[in-house]
């Protein structure tokens, strides 16, 4: 069987590395990093090497993540790394896309939405961006980025995602490496997120290929939780003591540090039409232990 190629961004991090070791079986992934000899930031780098690829689509991973580094740059503005890396890469991964005529696939973050009411079932695809911290910001431009384009697109907005196992730390890992340690650590109970499951991502992606979709799609879990019940969950899970929790809110935690919402859930409604089932956060924290 020959493979569907797929040129992907930030295929070594947290998401990508996942989606590859599910997919490889399907499709051929084409690495494009600093590794591989292209940096995203020089568009010439980025044009050069599309050029050389016959992969149809682009899943564009690669991003500054670090949401406190990036409120510390905020000054910088666009020399900022956060800016750099996710809106000038992001520009010219989807200029390339348009002079190579292919299919990009962007993901972006729940971040770029929220406020201190949340609607019912959750913030839509068609909801009017919201960004509060510099990374939320870089993430959103970029997202303007990719729409400017005449080449097919499609973003797909996830929010703390989680997995079983990986070299570095998401936040399910992070809460229960700390309640191992017997400390105790206070959680947000006015934080509400909807926690995307990685391995649902394979669906996403797949389906989202097979139908050619375009437009923004949300890709989370069927679960609005705070952060502190969230917290209560991963104890539970992992049979840890849940009394090392305790309750604090954004106006005591977050005084120095980047401003979130009160409320970034997303709808999955959109996407779940196309057929794909998404995990709540229970059955998600089930699934990751059975795979430990």
């Amino acid at each position: 069987m020959i493979k569907q190629k797929i040129l992907g961004t930030g295929l070594s991090g947290l998401v990508g590395s996942r989606i590859v070791e599910l997919l490889s079986d399907e499709f051929e992934f084409e690495d494009i990093s600093r590794k591989t000899g292209t940096d995203i930031v020089n568009f010439q780098d980025v044009l050069a090497r599309f050029k050389t690829s016959n992969a149809p689509f682009v899943l564009h991973l690669a991003a500054y993540t670090d949401v406190k580094g990036a409120e510390k740059e905020k000054e910088l503005k666009e020399k900022s790394d956060a800016w750099m890396i996710n809106v000038a890469g992001t520009q010219n991964i989807a200029r390339a896309c348009q002079e190579t005529r292919k299919r990009i696939i962007y993901v972006s973050t729940d971040l770029v939405l929220g406020g201190d009411n949340m609607p019912k079932g959750g913030f839509k695809e068609d909801e009017l961006p919201n960004p509060l911290s510099w990374y939320a910001v870089t993430k959103y431009e970029a997202e303007k980025e990719i729409e400017k384009i005449n080449s097919a697109w499609t973003i797909v907005r996830i929010a703390y995602p989680y997995r079983a196992i990986f070299e570095k730390t998401d936040f399910v890992r992070f809460f229960r490496d700390w309640l191992k340690s017997g400390k105790t650590i206070s959680v947000l109970t006015d934080r509400l997120i909807t926690p995307t499951f990685i391995d649902d991502l394979v669906n996403v992606f797949k389906i989202l290929m097979e139908k050619e979709a375009t437009g923004v799609f949300h890709a989370v879990g069927n679960q609005a939780v705070s952060l502190y019940d969230a917290a209560v969950m991963i104890a539970e899970n992992f049979n840890l003591d849940k009394a090392l929790i305790k309750k604090t809110t954004r106006a005591e935690f977050l005084a120095n540090r980047p401003p979130e919402p009160f409320s970034s859930t997303l709808s999955n409604a959109k996407i779940k039409q196309l057929g794909v089932q998404m995990h709540s956060f229970a059955d998600g924290l089930k699934a990751i232990k059975e795979q430990l």
